[in-house]
C-alpha cells in the first residue's frame, strides 16, 4: 500500500493548473509519497500493526481555491514578481485501525522561488491542512515553515509532514483531504 502516487508541478511563474496538484491517487489506493512521507518521519505506527486493515478509503487530496501558490509582486499587483511559493507534490497515507477508524498523514512539498525583482533570504512558507467529512473537521492544522534560499541560488524546496490525523469509524469511507498555501481556513475547492 505504499505507492508513490503524488505528482510533481512544473516551476514557472504562472498560474499553476490544479489538475497536476491534485492528482494523488484514486480512493482506495492508501497514497504516499512526498519522499515517502520523508521516510516515514515519526512513525505513528509499527510496521506489523499496518497491516491490520488493507483495504482503506483515502481520497485524492484537494487543493484549495487560491491556495496552490502565493506571489510578491514589487510596486503593487502590476510590479515586477519578487518571490512565489508554490504547491510541488502532496501525498497522503491512510492506514485502516482494528477500531475501525483512519489513521491519516499528510506530505506537502512546497518550494520557493525567487523572482526577477527579489533576492536570496528567507521566506515563510504557510501551509494549511484539513481533513473534514462536510462541516466535521477532524484536523484543521497549520504550520509555517522558514524556506532558506542561500545567495547565489533562486529556489528551494520545504517540506511538511502532518501525522496523528484520526478519522473516527462512521466516517472512514467518506471523508475529505485539503490543502493549500496560506493560514485561512479552507472554504472552497477546485478539482
Amino acid at each position: 500500500m505504499r505507492d508513490g502516487l503524488g505528482r510533481k508541478a512544473g516551476w514557472t511563474f504562472a498560474v499553476l493548473g490544479l489538475s497536476a496538484l491534485t492528482g494523488c491517487g484514486a480512493p482506495g489506493e492508501g497514497g504516499f509519497g512526498v519522499g515517502d512521507m520523508l521516510l516515514t518521519a515519526g512513525t505513528t505506527q509499527a510496521p506489523a500493526q499496518r497491516a491490520v486493515v488493507e483495504d482503506v478509503y483515502c481520497p485524492t487530496i484537494e487543493v484549495v481555491e487560491g491556495g496552490a501558490a502565493l506571489q510578491v509582486r514589487g510596486g503593487g499587483e502590476e510590479g515586477s514578481i519578487r518571490s512565489q511559493i508554490a504547491l510541488g507534490e502532496i501525498a497522503r497515507e491512510c492506514i485502516g485501525q482494528p477500531d475501525g477508524s483512519t489513521l491519516v498523514r499528510v506530505g506537502v512539498e512546497a518550494r520557493a522561488l525567487v523572482g526577477v525583482g527579489g533576492a536570496a533570504g528567507r521566506y515563510n512558507v504557510p501551509i494549511h491542512i484539513v481533513v473534514k467529512d462536510g462541516s466535521t473537521v477532524f484536523a484543521n492544522r497549520s504550520r509555517s515553515v522558514a524556506a532558506a534560499i542561500p545567495a547565489g541560488q533562486t529556489q528551494t524546496t520545504v517540506s511538511v509532514v502532518e501525522e496523528g490525523i484520526v478519522v473516527p469509524a462512521s466516517y472512514a469511507n467518506s471523508f475529505e483531504i485539503e490543502v493549500g498555501l496560506g493560514g485561512r481556513a479552507a472554504t472552497g475547492r477546485r478539482g
